[in-house]
């Protein structure tokens, strides 16, 4: 069915539920004068705190290393939505061109793939898609050699889409390398965990953070776990590989399924959201902010996340 890309509308996939609206963010420098009380009139217009609403103060970097003794062990972000809001503009532009290229008859228009962003993983959003879409004329007919198929047209999209990111076209989110950097520079360990691609998820990091910062940075995505987000297995292997204890880890995620799987590891866990997880459900988050920021835009630092820890240990 050639045909099928321009008929399917949202309710197709009805394997994806509606999202709730979502809240605003303040900077820092709006923060700091109510620093010592987090005031519940703030829930909805500047920062959400999760469970540690009523002991966090600010967001600011006045939350300084003499008040929290308490460094995270790792720093450890998501990739997608985080360092680089690659979706809408990087995966979905190459995997529309493979389709093209393959003249599978396939379009995934911008709110479509908003929708499969709920599934972790190209190749297993390709699938899900297919099966409940009806898979191309021109796909093979048996299980093992759509299986084939599938993995040639992610090999090929994610080439699509290092070409991409070798031009630089996709920025860096506003505070990444900042809050990188502070990390770095404090002995605290930096990883980044995603469902993407390894090539893809390298080249972002050593091109857009450059090598000097990537020679630092620990990469785990991929196959490299059987089970992706919302599963906590890549965010557990992460702890154990650097020698950390998940609780003292400080994940920064974008995605509800993401937020679901660094609390199933037992991490903290800060959202920032990107442009296609706006709505998503992020009551069980720790804080939630509409991006890291640089100054004076910031919103929030190393400190911060340090902060969040120390209520653990209060």
């Amino acid at each position: 069915m050639a045909s099928m890309a321009s008929c399917h509308t949202l309710a197709t996939l009805s394997f994806i539920n509606p999202l709730p609206s979502h809240k605003s963010t303040t900077p820092i420098a709006n923060l700091k004068s109510q620093e010592g009380t987090l005031q519940s009139s703030l829930v909805g217009t500047a920062i959400i705190i999760g469970k540690t609403m009523s002991k966090i103060g600010t967001a600011s970097s006045s939350a300084s290393a003499s008040s929290f003794s308490t460094l995270p062990s790792a720093l450890l972000f998501d990739c997608d939505g985080v360092l680089v809001d690659t979706e809408k503009d990087g995966h979905r532009i190459s995997f529309n061109n493979t389709f093209k290229e393959k003249e599978l008859g396939v379009t995934w228009d911008v709110d479509l793939f908003g929708e499969l962003l709920k599934i972790a993983g190209g190749k297993e959003r390709m699938t899900t898609y297919f099966n409940n879409t009806g898979w191309p004329e021109n796909a093979p007919k048996s299980e093992e050699e759509r299986k084939a198929f599938v993995v040639s047209l992610h090999k090929r999209k994610t080439e699509l889409f290092l070409a991409l990111i070798e031009k630089k076209s996709l920025p860096l989110r506003p505070g990444v390398a900042k809050l990188i950097d502070q990390a770095l520079a404090e002995g605290v360990k930096v990883a980044v965990c995603s469902a993407s691609n390894e090539k893809a998820v390298s080249a972002i990091v050593s091109i857009l953070l450059g090598p000097e910062r990537a020679e630092k940075i620990k990469i785990f995505a991929g196959e490299v776990v059987p089970r992706k987000k919302p599963d906590p297995a890549i965010y557990l292997l992460a702890a154990n590989t650097l020698g950390v204890d998940p609780s003292s880890c400080v994940v920064i995620e974008d995605s509800a399924i993401g937020l679901a799987a660094a609390k199933a590891a037992g991490m903290k866990c800060v959202i920032t959201k990107s442009g296609y997880t706006v709505d998503e459900d992020f009551q069980n988050a720790d804080a939630v902010f509409d991006v890291i920021g640089d100054p004076p835009e910031e919103r929030f630092d190393l400190a911060f996340c340090r902060s969040l820890l120390k209520q653990s240990v209060s």
